[in-house]
């Protein structure tokens, strides 16, 4: 049995699969999953678990080099806006459709159980040398 990191085997299966600039959705429950592409569902109960806890998990384990949001974010859900900023310094602003666009090119998708707008973010994999 793991000790530590994350402790749900789809998501740690799918993660240990990924590349170099392979991309990573996290999503809120409402964001559509384009056909075709991996989904880990962790949602269970609306707000459970939440997209900051998720994506703390994500990025302990993994490398990232850049990172996209939408720019909605910053007006329709300021506290997701600062979090993201606070914790992806390469971050990229596009309009919320076009991000909906961009999530048909992830290698995974990972949803949440977050019930507030906006809290998407699509993760570019970096290396760790």
């Amino acid at each position: 049995m793991k000790r530590a990191g994350i402790l749900n085997a789809g998501l740690a299966g799918a993660m240990a699969r990924l590349g170099h600039t392979d991309q990573v959705l996290v999503c809120d429950s409402g964001m559509p999953v384009p056909p075709g592409v991996r989904v880990v569902d962790l949602a269970f109960l609306p707000g459970i678990p939440a997209f900051a806890d998720v994506l703390d998990g994500l990025l302990a384990e993994l490398v990232v080099e850049g990172a996209t949001v939408a720019e909605e974010v910053r007006a329709g859900n300021p506290g997701c806006a600062d979090l993201l900023a606070a914790r992806l310094p390469e971050l990229a602003y596009v309009p919320h459709e076009e991000l909906k666009r961009l999530s048909a090119g992830a290698r995974l998708i990972v949803r949440t159980g977050e019930a507030t707008p906006y809290s998407n973010v699509i993760l570019r994999c970096g290396v760790a040398f």
